[in-house]
């Protein structure tokens, strides 16, 4: 399974590329705003980000328009910024009509804000190269989220569609390991996350353990 970071900072990635963890990138406008630039350096940031990338896979830049014409126009854009861009594209009317026009013209796109199957179905069918299921955001209504992935992977399956699962709002370790059972493609998810698969008490316990043995020997 493939491991991208959610985030706009650099000194993450950067952390996760030393890590040897890093398999790609997403951003969206809200990650975007945290950091400290400004509009106008917006499209350097994020080949900013392209640039800490290697052998890595894709970085996704997500459009503000919600409008067809403007959408195209914008992706189009993002996509000459680097080659590593994907262009992330809103579940919307307007956004499955360009993710159509896109793919036709070989742009990959990330389709996100995908809450249900049937989006994540319609999606596909205009040949979206990611879609992004919201997995925490779906627990927080009192829904499973992980079933939500089991139920697109099931109709991918079906039909042998190409499009990639990369599950989005990942909260916990739970939601990346259950991921990882279910055989998506990748999850993304912030730093603090991933890293807390390194955590269990009885590695601290049986390393403590190790450490004053070893003192014991002369």
């Amino acid at each position: 399974m493939k491991f991208f970071l959610d985030t706009a900072n650099l000194k993450e990635i950067n952390e996760a590329r030393s890590l040897g963890i890093l398999d790609g990138v997403t951003t969206n406008p809200s990650l975007i705003a945290k950091e400290t630039i400004n509009k106008k350096e917006i499209k350097n940031h994020y080949i900013s980000i392209c640039n800490i990338m290697r052998n890595e896979e894709d970085v996704s830049a997500e459009v503000i328009s919600t409008n067809y014409e403007d959408m195209i126009k914008e992706g189009e854009k993002l996509s000459l910024l680097h080659p590593r861009i994907v262009v992330k594209i809103p579940m919307i009317h307007d956004g499955i009509k360009a993710i159509k026009y896109l793919s036709n013209k070989n742009i990959k796109t990330n389709c996100t804000l995908i809450f249900s199957p049937g989006q994540a179905l319609l999606a596909s069918k205009v040949g979206a190269y990611y879609v992004s299921p919201f997995v925490g955001r779906i627990d927080d209504v009192s829904y499973n989220g992980l079933n939500l992935i089991k139920e697109i992977k099931k109709i991918y399956d079906n039909y042998n569609f190409k499009t990639k699962i990369l599950a989005a709002s990942i909260r916990h370790p739970l939601h990346i390991t259950e991921c990882s059972k279910i055989g998506i493609y990748a999850i993304t998810s912030p730093i603090s996350v991933i890293k807390s698969l390194l955590n269990h008490p009885l590695t601290k316990i049986g390393l403590d353990k190790f450490l004053m043995d070893y003192q014991k020997i002369r």
